[in-house]
C-alpha cells in the first residue's frame, strides 16, 4: 500500500468519525422519541444504561431488564425469564436503538454503549420518577399552595361562624368588613402564589 493510499484511508476514517460526532449532536424529532419510548423494554434498557459508564455486556442489560419485568433479582431469574427478554432485545429493540443513534450496539461482540444522543431521552425517562419523588417529599409546588388555600378557607369559616354566633371579638366586624377580610386573605394567597 502506498503512502498516498494510507493518507487517503486515514482521511476517510477521520471523516467517518466526524460524521458520527455530527450525528450524535443532532436532535431527534419528538415523534421519533415517543416511538422509541413507547416500548417498555426499550425504556428499561435506556434506564439501565443511564447508570453505566462505557460499554456493558448485552447479557447484563437483558438480565436486568428481565429482573425488572419479573419483579425479582438477577440471581433469582429462571432461564425462561432470561430467554423471553434476551431474544427480543437481541433481534429487535437494541438494533432499533442503534439505528436511531441512541446506543452503539455491537451485536457480534454482544456489547452495548450509550451514545450522547441518548441524553435527549433522559427527560422523558426521568419525568415519572421526578414526579413521584416530588410527591413523596412534599416539594411539589401545588401541594404547598393547596394547604394554604385550605387553611384560608378554614380561617374564613371560623370568622364567618364567629360573626354569626356573635363571639366577642368577631361581633364588632360588620358583614362587609368580614367579606373584605376573607377576600383579602384569598387575594394575598393568589398574589403570593404567582409572585413566588
Amino acid at each position: 500500500m502506498s503512502s498516498t493510499e494510507t493518507v487517503t484511508e486515514e482521511r476517510n476514517r477521520g471523516e467517518d468519525r466526524e460524521a458520527d460526532i455530527v450525528s450524535d449532536e443532532e436532535e431527534l424529532p419528538v415523534d421519533e422519541i415517543f416511538h422509541i419510548l413507547q416500548n417498555e423494554r426499550r425504556r428499561m434498557v435506556l434506564e439501565y444504561l443511564q447508570e453505566t459508564d462505557g460499554s456493558v455486556r448485552m447479557r447484563d442489560v437483558a438480565e436486568q431488564v428481565a429482573a425488572w419485568e419479573n419483579e425479582t433479582t438477577v440471581q433469582e431469574l429462571t432461564s425462561d425469564q432470561r430467554q423471553r427478554v434476551y431474544i427480543p432485545l437481541y433481534q429487535s429493540h437494541l438494533p432499533k436503538l442503534d439505528k436511531a443513534g441512541i446506543i452503539d450496539y455491537q451485536q457480534n461482540r454482544g456489547v452495548v454503549e450509550r451514545r450522547p444522543l441518548a441524553r435527549q431521552l433522559d427527560y422523558y425517562l426521568n419525568a415519572d420518577s421526578n414526579t413521584n419523588s416530588a410527591a413523596a417529599t412534599g416539594k411539589d409546588r401545588g401541594t404547598d399552595w393547596d394547604d394554604y388555600y385550605i387553611g384560608a378557607a378554614g380561617a374564613g369559616a371560623v370568622l364567618l361562624l364567629g360573626a354569626i354566633f356573635e363571639l366577642p371579638l368577631l361581633s364588632i366586624i360588620t358583614g362587609i368588613g368580614l367579606s373584605a377580610l376573607i377576600l383579602l386573605m384569598f387575594t394575598t394567597l393568589t398574589i403570593g402564589q404567582y409572585v413566588r
